[in-house]
């Protein structure tokens, strides 16, 4: 274990967590014993070997302050988002579908962030967020930090994958109040050929451990029938919602939708909440201060939102001019896209591409650099970039975990990247 220094820790490096992030190069995850957790699983494939990049051998830390501005920021959402005004702004530009509310807060919601010196930024929000699943694994297959040992807090919480159960079961009772929650179905398209795959295989044997029926489906193998959603004939009750699609639009999903909206199934995440939290054009109203007090916020969540969202703008023939102008400090994201799906640095943008911008839907945000976490790849020290994604249920953090990368977006090829766990330093 290597705890040379990088050059260039100057005085920004003050915590604990950001010295142990640039100087550190423990390799704290057991590789063998995550094999094992994951084989116990019965997921009938070797992830470690085909997914390479998908775990990182280190670990990330972040302070108590850190943390405690993750919740806040995450607390003062959850209130804007409950504001009648806010609700009535937001779903006058949804599809109609995302109307339907069945009174269910959304498994999985992901809040990631960058750290910078001013605090956590929101760079976006997701409805259904990958990954908690295998990083749960991911925790309990780590060995101790030389360095930091004896001064760290995991934020994995006793008991958690009952805690996710206990999830889902809430959010059956929301919707179906005291009746037997006896299916589940996790949906996506193609779910074999996904690359969190190994992931909906945890999620199916974790809830039959637990009494639940699972399965996992790709949407075109439900039927409709008699108010009921089927899968091979037998009665669906939940759907653990992996589509990324997230207003249910293309026609392969019409049974889905259908279902949904006659709440024939209870769909988690679904349209509603996507529609709430996640269409990045919420971020446009979120990070405004003006704008919050119209609706009604309160002034210490103005305060906090204003700060922890960088300026997001929709982008329009109007402001058109001027954001390519502006476009070195700014990065475009589709306003329903996902993860790094057809978003583009503003420095490397050609004009081919910023025509295509123009001609679709999307919202321009401010750059907040990413921090980097010191890491040994083939026994040298390099640094790589990081984001951290807080998994969210009913404005509540169940689990933190970072991704490492390099490059302009999380990809999961960088060597050495992929997921890692946080600890509080």
């Amino acid at each position: 274990m290597n705890h040379t220094d990088i050059s260039g820790c100057n005085a920004d490096c003050t915590s604990s967590a950001q010295i142990l992030n640039h100087d550190c190069f423990c390799t704290t995850l057991n590789r063998e014993q995550l094999d094992k957790v994951l084989c116990a699983d019965d997921i009938n494939q070797d992830v470690l070997a085909t997914h390479p990049q998908l775990f990182s051998n280190t670990t990330v830390f972040i302070s108590p302050a850190q943390l405690k501005q993750m919740r806040d920021i995450i607390h003062a959402v959850g209130r804007v988002v409950s504001l009648p005004a806010y609700v009535q702004e937001v779903l006058a530009r949804a599809p109609a579908i995302a109307n339907y509310n069945f009174g269910t807060a959304g498994v999985f919601m992901g809040y990631d962030f960058h750290l910078s010196e001013k605090g956590p930024h929101i760079i976006e929000i997701n409805t259904n967020a990958g990954g908690a699943f295998l990083n749960a694994a991911l925790v309990s297959a780590q060995t101790e930090c030389c360095r930091a040992a004896g001064t760290l807090l995991p934020l994995l919480k006793p008991q958690l994958d009952q805690e996710f159960v206990a999830m889902f079961l809430r959010e059956w009772k929301l919707q179906r109040g005291e009746k037997s929650l006896t299916r589940i179905a996790i949906v996506d398209e193609n779910p074999t050929q996904q690359f969190l795959y190994p992931e909906f295989k945890m999620a199916q044997r974790l809830f039959e451990r637990n009494g639940i029926a699972a399965v996992i489906a790709d949407p075109s193998e439900l039927q409709l029938s008699d108010g009921q959603l089927l899968h091979q004939g037998q009665v669906i009750d939940l759907v653990y919602n992996r589509l990324t699609d997230f207003s249910l639009a293309d026609e392969s999903l019409s049974v889905l939708g259908q279902a949904y909206e006659t709440g024939s199934v209870v769909l988690s995440p679904n349209p509603y909440q996507y529609a709430l939290y996640a269409d990045k054009r919420n971020l446009v109203v979120l990070g405004d201060a003006e704008y919050l007090a119209k609706l009604g916020a309160n002034e210490k969540d103005i305060e906090v939102l204003s700060t922890a969202i960088p300026n997001t703008q929709t982008v329009t023939e109007d402001n058109a001019e001027n954001l390519w102008a502006m476009r070195k400090k700014l990065f475009f994201k589709p306003a329903s896209g996902y993860g790094s799906r057809a978003a583009y640095r503003g420095d490397k943008l050609t004009r081919r591409v910023w025509d295509e911008i123009l001609q679709g839907d999307y919202v321009a945000q401010q750059i907040v650099l990413p921090s980097e976490r010191g890491i040994m790849v083939d026994e040298k020290q390099t640094v790589l970039k990081m984001d951290v994604r807080a998994y969210v249920y009913n404005n509540e953090i169940q689990l933190l975990a970072a991704r490492l990368y390099q490059g302009q977006t999380t990809n999961f090829r960088t060597q050495g990247g992929g997921f890692a766990p946080v600890f509080v330093a």
